[in-house]
């Protein structure tokens, strides 16, 4: 194995998750070349220089993120400090709460403000096309961001996101589909089902996949 196979192995999480596979790919690699020297230094050459990229790249959306604000006047902020401690403990966190208490809109934001949306983006699902609209323009208003900038939308037929986004609010139909084309879900590195309690097809099989 090569001697910086572990060294650069250790510097994954800090890269963006959309390059990790591909990454732990050529590491991969670069661990089974055993004898031609020359042709293992060449392509550590290259992963060096696709791990610096990607690095850069986090940095960039991690200095990018804004600092949210949150309304003391909504009950799920009165319990963030627990939420962030739940997210940043647990790999899976269910939040129940009334309908009114400020899931929907806080809940991304407490992701941003624990610093998720810098090495993929947050993914947002919502059960209709006309809530994920309005609910990323209710996000785009709080972050002080344009809508199809900083946070953005998909539906059906429309397609308001930025590679720059740190959020992406959709319909749980379109992130299910995103799931032939990238089967680790490896653009986002926080992914929020919301409205789970719904149980539709769509939602189950996300559900499902997620687990």
């Amino acid at each position: 194995m090569h001697p910086q196979v572990e060294t650069l192995a250790a510097t994954l999480p800090e890269v963006l998750s959309a390059d990790r596979p591909r990454l732990a790919h050529g590491l991969r690699k670069l661990a089974s070349r055993t004898g031609d020297g020359k042709s293992a230094d060449r392509l550590l050459d290259e992963i060096r220089a696709d791990f610096k990229r990607s690095t850069e790249r986090c940095l960039q959306r991690l200095a990018a993120l804004p600092v949210p604000e949150f309304p003391l006047n909504l009950p799920v902020n009165q319990r963030r400090a627990d939420i962030a401690r739940a997210i940043v403990d647990n790999q899976i966190v269910i939040v129940c709460g009334e309908t009114g208490s400020g899931k929907t809109t806080q809940l991304p934001k407490i992701c941003v403000d624990l610093k998720r949306g810098a090495a993929g983006m947050i993914a947002c699902t919502q059960p209709r096309r006309i809530a994920a609209r309005s609910v990323a323009a209710r996000l785009a208003q709080e972050l002080h961001t344009r809508l199809g900038d900083g946070v953005g939308y998909k539906i059906r037929f429309t397609d308001k996101v930025r590679p720059e986004s740190w959020i992406k609010v959709m319909t749980d139909g379109i992130l299910l589909a995103e799931t032939q084309g990238d089967a680790e879900l490896s653009a986002y590195d926080t992914i929020i089902i919301d409205e789970a309690h719904e149980r539709s097809l769509n939602i189950d099989f996300l559900l499902g996949f997620v687990k």
